[in-house]
């Protein structure tokens, strides 16, 4: 890897050097490091560009790193990742994508397609951080889509965050839950210049106790965009939470796009949104213990996303 991707790792994943334990990094449209361990094989698809991570039954406290890094300009990157986890298996998946453009005005993109095939009584922490950087004009487009089935009394945790240098994003998360199986969703995402981002989420509750949870926080400068599209649909006796807070400053625009469905007598369904700018009082508050105006700002951002 040259010295902008390994910037690029650390900066998605903490990592200063190849780590123990199971991973796969991937640059510029190519793996340059993989390895397995005892309990979770790392596998090359034949057919398409991309890996199946298989995590053996009864698994735990593992960690399965898989990167994405673009370090130049010019570079349109697609890949198909499938996770198989086996039953009772207790693992965390840090991934993260990385695009840099360099000083060039070609600009680059990474599309990652995912899908997890959780096992009964599994449990998944996903951990995805996203960041571009650049001086030139091109632009850093990175859109995901990720697929989740749950089998019973699974159990699903992603952390999203993007807070920095991707000029167009397009994430599409769709899941599926079996009978006690939990999806928790928590994403944090800060948009500036003229930057785009929307988040899209379909869950479909087929089984009985399934829940979900969809927390959003997001904030929007200068004169970027973003759209917050939920669609939740409980189909038995179930519950679900999807929740968008936004702040908006300067010129931004947030949409926040909620539906709904009960499908059955049984389905708890529950939509909450709040977008607003940050207020006075709150920033002269903290101006009276010393800090400047934009410090104070930049402290009520980084605690309304922490």
């Amino acid at each position: 890897m040259n010295e902008i991707a390994k910037k690029l790792l650390k900066d998605v994943t903490g990592l200063e050097d190849m780590p123990k334990g199971a991973y796969n990094i991937r640059e510029n449209s190519k793996t340059v490091s993989r390895q397995s361990s005892e309990n979770i094989e790392i596998v090359g698809k034949e057919d398409k560009s991309g890996i199946d991570i298989i995590v053996k039954s009864n698994t735990k406290s593992e960690s399965v790193f898989i990167p994405a890094l673009v370090s130049c300009g010019g570079v349109s990157d697609l890949v198909y990742n499938d996770f198989f986890i086996g039953e009772n298996a207790d693992i965390t998946i840090i991934a993260g994508c990385g695009v840099s453009t360099g000083d060039s005005c070609d600009g680059s993109e990474h599309n990652g397609i995912h899908r997890f095939f959780l096992g009964k009584n599994s449990r998944v922490r996903y951990v995805e951080k996203h960041i571009g950087v650049g001086t030139g004009t091109g632009k850093r487009v990175i859109d995901p889509v990720t697929e989740v089935v749950q089998e019973e009394n699974s159990y699903m945790e992603m952390e999203t965050t993007q807070i920095k240098g991707v000029d167009s994003t397009r994430r599409f998360t769709k899941a599926n839950l079996k009978v006690g199986a939990t999806l928790v969703i928590k994403e944090k995402l800060m948009t500036h210049g003229e930057q785009f981002a929307e988040s899209k989420f379909e869950v479909d509750m087929d089984g009985e106790d399934s829940r979900v949870n969809l927390i959003s926080r997001s904030v929007a400068r200068d004169y970027s965009r973003q759209t917050f599209i939920s669609k939740i649909s409980g189909n038995t006796r179930c519950m679900g939470h999807s929740e968008c807070d936004a702040i908006i400053m300067d010129h931004g625009v947030v949409s926040a796009i909620p539906e709904i469905t009960a499908n059955s007598l049984d389905a708890a369904l529950i939509h909450e949104a709040a977008i607003g700018k940050i207020a006075g009082e709150q920033i002269i508050k903290l101006m009276t213990l010393g800090l400047t105006e934009s410090e104070a700002e930049a402290k009520i951002i980084d605690g309304f996303l922490n």
